[in-house]
């Protein structure tokens, strides 16, 4: 199995960052193919300027990304809930990559459209400083619900599998510790 496992926390240092590097020891200890991609030390314009109406070259970082992604067949995405959300830099790495003919083809005269990226599956690993299921039950998980619905599964990567860590901010280093070992161990079993 090739695995991508994408970081979209903006400091290098973060638990996200912790997270990732789990799953992809787990990931390669069962014998699969892993690449990470670290949006904090990527370089690109997270804008996409002029929307769908004038093209906007790819950076090469993002040019290896769409290869990445080409390449994978279980995408990772790992990165913390601000404001409801996922942080810019990964909003603006969809904005940039998912791009109508990679991601997504629009068909012409129909609303409908192709999912470029079917076959592909994904997880999320989420962290927050709300406690999970205060954002479950209260907050409905909305920031879950635009990546599963809304980005993924729009171009075709389903089943996509969540796993959320919270409260981050009031936990121990002890929690922490488990929640690495949690995920190495998913990572593992993807092998």
């Amino acid at each position: 199995m090739n695995i991508l496992v994408i970081v979209g926390h903006p400091d290098p240092d973060s638990f996200c960052a912790a997270l990732s590097r789990a799953y992809a020891e787990g990931a390669a200890s069962a014998n699969a193919q892993v690449r990470r991609l670290d949006l904090s030390r990527m370089k690109f314009d997270p804008n996409l300027k002029y929307g769908y109406r004038m093209r906007t070259e790819l950076e090469p970082d993002l040019q290896e990304a769409q290869r990445l992604i080409r390449w994978a067949d279980h995408l990772v995405f790992v990165y913390p809930i601000w404001w409801g959300v996922m942080p810019a830099v990964l909003k603006g790495f969809f904005d940039r990559v998912f791009l109508p003919g990679f991601a997504f083809k629009y068909r012409e005269n129909s609303p409908l459209w192709d999912k470029l990226l079917k076959g592909k599956t994904a997880r999320l690993i989420v962290t927050m400083d709300t406690p999970t299921w205060y954002n479950r039950w209260i907050y409905r998980r909305p920031g879950i619900k635009v990546m599963k619905r809304h980005i993924l599964r729009f171009c075709g990567i389903h089943p996509v599998r969540v796993t959320e860590f919270g409260s981050v901010k009031f936990s121990t280093a002890e929690r922490r510790a488990r929640w690495l070992a949690q995920v190495k161990q998913l990572g593992a079993k993807m092998g």
